[in-house]
């Protein structure tokens, strides 16, 4: 037996169900009803949400997909970049339903990129508008419709690795492309970037926006080198070596003038714009990830392990010294930055293979959401949570594992390759997130249907 799936969206005054089914609030859809008759055989249907007044659902192979999980189901949204491998995916910080995807042919290692600006609507994930990069930055943007999205299709050199939105801006954001440079695009401007900067010497891996002054941004890449800049001004404000090749950086959300980096020698490195240039570039903390943590008393010392290329990081958005760490070993550490010395405060191992990305969560102090080569994309608790008012994170810094320590809460495992970028939703509610990966598909999730 074929099983039924339905879906309406809920009309204010006009609610249609006929049997008890579950609700869900995904970001820029409203709710929507998921009616499933025989759950075995509705694994992997594929539908779109119909008006209210539609005879019955219309399939597809995109838009929203539902899962059989051990929780119950699971609703996903799923949109194809075709013939281009995804590398990072961001929601707008202005618009609950926008998210920019970068995305890269030949799986970055030569050949064009495209950033596709997507929407998420009652008719699943659509594609608002995509620009395209060239060596030669003849960028284009269209407009697309479903009719003409297979049609467009643009030859070009370069692959972007990493976006970000404007912070300033809700129509602008960032590229960091694989020619070297960074561009600055307007999505109501629908030809070239309205701005761009070369001045890396390599690849461009990272661009983040300066979540607390908003009037600046900066730029990591394969040369060593991070780059602050000022989007009104033509050459860079400052540089500030790694001496070795920069995959992840950023601001801290907490304070404008504090930014970090990891970089391939396995080494956190948290610089301060306000100290002076002449003191280590501004660098004021140097800390090997690799470091084992700290021994309790009356115990041997843990030995450390050997270094590995450090591939993402990010700042906890509600504690401010505490940043958490990944990649080639494959675990995520978090640290304190006021006890560098200290060593790693959690040790979260679980994934398979290199972690590409962390996201702490917007909502919660102590979830945080990995993307890895493993073809997984996993949620965790650093078990910060589990202590009491102000002594938590001090006895934590004794011993993570005192105070229930951190663990894996969950995994979403349907990407088909390797999974390199996620984000959380700002808005609504607290558990829906996006991921892409090479497979040329970007998913939307909610987090809280895989925790257990």
């Amino acid at each position: 037996m074929v099983a039924t799936v339905t879906a309406r969206r809920v009309v204010t005054g006009q609610p249609e169900s006929r049997c008890s089914p579950a609700i869900s609030k995904a970001p820029g859809l409203g709710l929507i009803h998921i009616v499933i008759c025989n759950h075995a055989a509705a694994q992997h249907q594929h539908f779109i949400p119909a008006r209210h007044d539609a005879p019955a659902p219309t399939y597809t192979p995109r838009a929203i997909v539902c899962y059989h999980y051990p929780l119950g189901f699971f609703v996903m949204l799923e949109f194809r970049t075709q013939g281009f491998n995804g590398y990072s995916v961001k929601y707008s910080p202005f618009f609950d339903s926008r998210i920019a995807v970068a995305t890269s042919a030949n799986f970055g290692l030569v050949g064009n990129g495209r950033l596709y600006i997507l929407g998420l609507t009652a008719n699943g994930i659509v594609a608002e508008k995509w620009c395209v990069g060239t060596l030669s930055t003849q960028l284009l943007f269209q407009h697309l419709s479903h009719a003409n999205i297979p049609n467009l299709r643009f030859d070009t050199q370069d692959s972007l690795f990493d976006s970000t939105w404007s912070e300033s801006h809700e129509n602008q954001l960032l590229t960091a492309c694989g020619d070297g440079s960074v561009k600055l695009f307007d999505i109501n401007v629908p030809t070239y970037p309205i701005a761009s900067w070369q001045e890396h010497a390599r690849e461009v891996f990272a661009v983040h926006w300066n979540l607390v002054a908003k009037d600046t941004f900066l730029s990591s890449s394969w040369d060593g080198c991070i780059k602050i800049w000022n989007p009104n001004s033509d050459a860079s404000i400052t540089t500030l070596p790694t001496h070795s090749c920069t995959y992840s950086a950023s601001f801290s959300p907490h304070n404008a003038s504090v930014l970090s980096s990891v970089s391939s020698d396995s080494h956190l490195r948290v610089f301060d714009l306000r100290t002076p240039a002449s003191a280590s570039n501004h660098l004021t903390m140097n800390v090997p990830i690799h470091q084992p943590p700290k021994a309790r008393m009356g115990q041997a010392a843990s030995i450390g392990i050997a270094p590995a290329e450090a591939l993402t990081h990010d700042w906890n958005k509600y504690r401010d010294t505490i940043v958490a760490t990944a990649g080639v070993d494959r675990v995520i550490r978090t640290f304190d930055i006021r006890m560098p010395q200290a060593g790693p405060v959690a040790v979260l191992p679980g994934h398979e293979y290199a972690v590409r990305k962390l996201s702490w969560s917007p909502h919660l102090s102590d979830i945080l959401l990995s993307a890895s080569y493993d073809m997984t994309c996993r949620v965790w608790t650093d078990g910060s949570a589990m202590g009491v008012g102000s002594v938590k994170q001090e006895n934590m810094l004794e011993d993570p594992m005192f105070y229930g320590g951190g663990r894996e809460m969950g995994r979403m495992g349907r990407h088909t390759e390797f999974v390199t970028g996620v984000d959380w939703c700002l808005f609504g509610a607290e558990g829906w997130c996006a991921s892409t990966g090479w497979d040329e598909r970007v998913l939307v999730w909610d987090a809280r249907a895989v925790m257990q």
